[in-house]
């Protein structure tokens, strides 16, 4: 089967500019009290559910899986980019990476007490989020959590500069927190919290949303 064009320009545009994009971020978490405490209260919600480990999917350098590691939940990270895997595997040693795709998650169903798609589903055209909605609810354990980040909005962005380089080729699209709610509700996953917050800094030109979901226990 032949990938979908977003897939590969995707991995194409990360896979450049790996080293830059942790060097940029690999601190980013420390000055952003928001995410961290949304991460904390996802951590604690598996941590209580006691179901299993947490898939950060999409997880880049491996910034916020080495985090949640610090929480004390049994996390791993996979990523649709090789590069980044390896910037991930050189980081935290420690810790499992994979090159994977969120769209085909290597788990068995119900396998996961958690998943995280941090700023991880803003490369995937919005008609097409509903099969990916449907994996995480596929490898989530009944009682598992879902935590999401992404730009609000509607406009999408076609990216051909970021992080020192050019000649990338690829799209990153602002999403409304209803309307992620409303997929997610579709693939059976309720929301149990939401923070959105107003840009920051020179790097951030809208706002910016923070989800947490779960699936449902069997009735």
């Amino acid at each position: 089967m032949t990938e979908p064009a977003y897939l590969s320009a995707t991995r194409a545009a990360y896979d450049k500019v790996a080293a830059d994009y942790h060097d940029l971020l690999r601190t980013a978490l420390a000055d952003a009290p928001y995410e961290r405490a949304m991460l904390g209260v996802f951590a604690e919600h598996v941590r209580a559910s006691g179901l299993g480990p947490v898939v950060d999917v999409g997880c880049g350098p491996g910034r916020v899986t080495g985090y949640l590691d610090t929480l004390g939940i049994p996390v791993s990270g996979i990523d649709l980019s090789p590069e980044m895997i390896a910037v991930a595997r050189r980081e935290h040693p420690t810790l499992r990476f994979e090159v994977g795709s969120m769209t085909a998650l290597d788990r068995e169903n119900g396998a996961l007490g958690g998943v995280v798609a941090w700023y991880s589903i803003i490369h995937t055209p919005p008609e097409l989020l509903p099969p990916v909605f449907a994996e995480f609810a596929r490898v989530l354990a009944p009682g598992g959590y879902l935590m999401l980040a992404f730009q609000v909005g509607d406009v999408p962005r076609h990216i051909t500069s970021a992080y020192g380089h050019d000649g990338l080729d690829y799209h990153a699209y602002r999403l409304r927190p209803d309307r992620i709610t409303a997929l997610a509700a579709d693939a059976g996953l309720q929301s149990l919290s939401h923070l959105v917050r107003e840009p920051e800094g020179e790097y951030e030109n809208s706002p910016q949303a923070y989800l947490v979901l779960r699936k449902p226990t069997a009735a």
